[in-house]
């Protein structure tokens, strides 16, 4: 892991803490509703896309194409902005678009490739509202490695076992930054960015993969909140 990596990851950590613990400080400052009630907490459903990449293999692109799907609640500390918490279910990985040769082995030609990183994953966020609504954020996200599954086709065939010998992390860590746009009602449209701040894989595949290995990817979504 490179300092600039260490810095990015030590920054992302103290905000968020000083974010949470700075909660209970803020309560007070929260406006009530009609009826004399605290609005502090809202809950919601989300659906999307994540479109991905693995930075470290050999192919670029965002082609790989998979769910994100959960839950939100949002947690008012100011007039204006709040702490977000998610439960998702968020598929990941990277597939090839076209054929190219290993980067150790000439000889070697990848006709295809896909890697599927299906996580639990666990964001939290601090947002800031404008007078509509809308927001945007930053936080990090924990993801839980379900199941992997990393598939080549190559000429001559490839001989190792990937899924065997050069499994995935089971954690992940990642920095988030994103922006809802408030629609109608309960209705928001987001889209969010997310990178791995420590790589996901290191023992890697020769000529298959170049360097250690980080999630990137754009997520688009639609949020309903309840209440």
């Amino acid at each position: 892991m490179t300092k600039s990596r260490k810095f990015g990851a030590f920054t992302a950590i103290v905000f968020l803490l000083t974010a949470i613990t700075g909660v209970s400080r803020v309560f007070a400052q929260v406006e009530d509703d009609a009826n004399g009630n605290p609005k502090i907490f809202s809950v919601g459903v989300l659906a999307g896309s994540n479109f991905c990449q693995v930075d470290g293999d050999n192919f670029a692109g965002y082609y790989k194409v998979g769910l994100n799907v959960g839950g939100i609640a949002y947690a008012k500390v100011r007039k204006n902005a709040a702490l977000s918490f998610e439960i998702l279910y968020s598929q990941k990985g990277a597939k090839s678009r076209y054929g190219r040769y290993g980067d150790l082995d000439s000889a070697l030609y990848i006709n295809k490739y896909a890697t599927n990183l299906n996580y639990a994953e666990i964001p939290v966020m601090i947002n800031f509202f404008d007078k509509h609504r809308s927001h945007a954020g930053l936080g990090v996200a924990y993801g839980r490695l379900i199941n992997s599954d990393e598939k080549v086709s190559t000429n001559p065939v490839y001989s190792r076992d990937l899924n065997k010998d050069y499994p995935f992390k089971k954690n992940d860590f990642q920095l988030i930054a994103g922006a809802q746009l408030h629609l109608w009602k309960g209705l928001f449209m987001n889209l969010r960015v997310q990178y791995s701040l420590v790589p996901i894989r290191t023992n890697l595949p020769p000529g298959i993969s170049r360097s250690s290995q980080y999630n990137n990817l754009w997520t688009f979504r639609l949020m309903y909140l309840f209440i």
